[in-house]
């Protein structure tokens, strides 16, 4: 087939410099008021600094982590030892339990002095029957019971004790929560006469209530964070996380949430299945079937929008997200892999279909269009699924701005701007707009699905046999906007 001379250049252009900063990590890496941020454009004119938490100024340029890691002013912080890993500590409360009845749990990483608390929820989807949560028991038991956990965790990623690696969150209060409820962290179902308890909600605010004696209520920001189910756990938890920080006396707190590829949409699956299988069961079949059993409990102001037999619906961001009122970031992946595992669809693995090609392609559109209300978002066109624990989470950019500098920004713009100098532009609204997976150059490489052997682009394309002549006319992309494919939109 033919493929025209500038798409092909361009193409192997972005691969180049994609592979460029795959082989550059031994380098400095690009980092890769209460209520909802000032608008959907993320972009601020003036911004507040906490002294707890933000070191130096936030540099316009987009190597500020590089001039802050230089910075003379960090000087006393590389003196500091860095604490140990995470801590496993049971719930006080032992009726508060996982699947099989064990007592749940959290790891702590204290860093004292520190006003600044990352509470992490883990993702791990979910099952919503007695043969799906039979098989998960049976597979993957550390995601139903507490029997076989370490005591200790090392965290990744923006979890880091290290600076390198979480450069503004390495210092602070570090608390992982196990995911253990297999309920996407709405459950309050305990276990007495049935076979599982579905206990997840009960088990975030047990968490809260045992870190009292470690100073979280002397925080001034709790940042909720959570990835895959464990990011849809922050929505559905975020504002009864607030709630009960309220009603423990700890008014000085701000409460966020961090929502890392938990952002689930319901569109149409042109595959039908009968959720005879976790892996099968598309997620709004998946959620309907277990609320009932998890005895789930949902936002109130999310469920008075919907009838009864429609309040499954507050399980996805973009129909709960307007009815909250802590601020929220989302970290989305336009093509996110999970989804497109649904559809048997392994980019890279196999020739695609014209129908499977365009279910890709509405699927970033879908996503696209659900985030432009959303102030603070980061969406890379890549591939993926979740990010910020990942230890390379920093490398990646849209738009040549890095997640880490979005996540700065968009704290910034939540201090009171009297106490901050002006900036030029800080933004926290970065969404690629270029509308094929992979067409940003700081996305992970492709490895084929069954060999596990990295694949370009390029022979990505050549492998789903499709015209991409045809596609960029269909597409109208003219120079300008095929050159877009080469700094992610």
């Amino acid at each position: 087939m033919k493929i025209p001379g500038a798409l092909v250049a361009l193409l192997l252009l972005g691969e180049a410099v994609s592979q460029s900063k795959r082989n550059s990590k031994a380098h400095v890496k690009t980092p890769a008021q209460n209520r909802k941020g000032p608008n959907p454009s993320g972009e601020l004119e003036h911004t507040a600094a906490e002294e707890d938490v933000f070191v130096g100024v936030l540099p316009p340029m987009e190597d500020a982590l590089a001039s802050q890691l230089r910075s003379a002013s960090l000087t006393p912080w590389h003196a500091q030892k860095a604490p140990e890993d995470m801590k496993l500590f049971f719930l006080k409360n032992p009726l508060v339990t996982c699947n099989d009845g064990t007592t749940a749990g959290y790891y702590l990483r204290e860093h004292k002095g520190s006003k600044r608390w990352i509470i992490f929820l883990e993702g791990g989807w979910c099952c919503y029957n007695k043969e799906t949560c039979d098989t998960r028991y049976k597979n993957i038991r550390r995601l139903m019971s507490s029997s076989d956990w370490p005591q200790t965790k090392k965290g990744t990623g923006i979890l880091s004790s290290h600076m390198e690696e979480s450069p503004h969150w390495w210092n602070a209060n570090a608390v992982f929560v196990p995911y253990c409820s297999s309920d996407i962290w709405s459950g309050t179902l305990p276990k007495s006469r049935q076979d599982y308890a579905f206990m997840g909600s009960l088990i975030i605010q047990e968490v809260i209530k045992d870190l009292v004696p470690k100073g979280i209520k002397q925080a001034k920001v709790v940042l909720l964070a959570g990835e895959s189910a464990g990011g849809t756990g922050v929505l559905l938890n975020l504002e009864r996380v607030a709630a009960l920080l309220e009603e423990l006396e700890a008014e000085a707190v701000q409460v966020r949430g961090l929502v890392d590829s938990g952002w689930f949409l319901d569109i149409k699956h042109p595959r039908q299945s009968n959720c005879s299988d976790a892996a099968s069961c598309a997620p709004v079949g998946a959620i309907k079937k277990g609320l009932r059993m998890w005895n789930g409990i949902l936002p109130e102001k999310c469920k008075q929008q919907f009838k009864r037999v429609n309040k499954w619906q507050c399980f996805l961001g973009y129909r709960l997200y307007s009815s909250l009122q802590s601020p929220v970031f989302v970290v989305q992946w336009l093509f996110d892999e999970e989804q497109l595992k649904l559809e048997n669809i392994h980019l890279g693995s196999q020739f695609l279909t014209e129908n499977q090609w365009n279910y890709l392609q509405n699927l970033g559109r879908e996503f696209r269009n659900s985030l432009r209300v959303v102030p603070a978002v980061f969406a890379p066109a890549c591939l993926s699924h979740t990010l910020i624990t990942k230890s390379y989470w920093l490398e990646f950019q849209v738009k040549g701005i890095s997640l880490a500098r979005a996540l700065q920004c968009w704290e910034k713009s939540l201090q009171d701007s009297n106490k901050a100098p002006k900036l030029r532009s800080c933004p926290f609204h970065m969404i690629d707009n270029c509308p094929w997976p992979h067409c940003n150059p700081t996305c992970s490489v492709l490895h084929d699905h069954g060999t596990g052997q990295e694949v370009n682009f390029m022979q990505t394309l050549f492998r789903m046999r499709l015209d991409v002549h045809r596609k960029a006319q269909e597409l109208k992309s003219g120079p300008s906007q095929l050159a877009m494919l080469s700094n992610g939109g």
